[in-house]
């Protein structure tokens, strides 16, 4: 059976450390949780699509235009970081599909339920990350 078939039985469950890492039952969870959260993302969007197009009348006020648009900045913006998150979700979900989710590209290690938890698209153990960032700030310093 795979990943794809297996359903996460029972809205409660929670990966525990007292299972196999990166089970069936753990990859069915985090793909569930992944594609429901690339799902809110696209639901967002839309949201913001339609209320931009309701809301491109002309503000008479120098000051409500300002405002609108620098509103309208901001969203795009937000909307912009969270597209890029959607290719870190859709990653993810190969990941998921192709059995090597949980892993750490660098060291190859379980990352670790509770950091896949905390950041579901995480690709490197924490020392991994830290290491990461402890050369990306050498290398910024140079």
């Amino acid at each position: 059976m795979s990943t794809l078939d297996i359903q996460v039985k029972g809205e409660g469950y929670k990966p525990s450390d007292g299972e196999e890492y990166m089970s069936e039952r753990q990859l069915a969870y985090f793909r569930k949780k992944l594609v429901e959260w690339k799902e809110d993302i696209l639901r967002g969007s839309k949201e913001t699509v339609n209320t931009m197009q309701k809301e491109t009348e002309n503000h008479p006020d120098l000051v409500d235009r300002a405002s609108s648009e620098s509103d309208r900045a901001l969203e795009l913006r937000t909307r912009d970081r969270q597209r890029k998150l959607i290719s870190k979700i859709e990653e993810a979900i190969s990941r998921v599909d192709d059995q090597s989710y949980g892993f750490c590209e660098e060291t190859g290690e379980p990352i670790g339920l509770a950091r896949l938890e905390a950041r579901p698209t995480a690709t490197l153990s924490i020392e991994a990350q830290e290491r990461h960032e402890r050369r990306e700030r050498v290398h910024r310093d140079d």
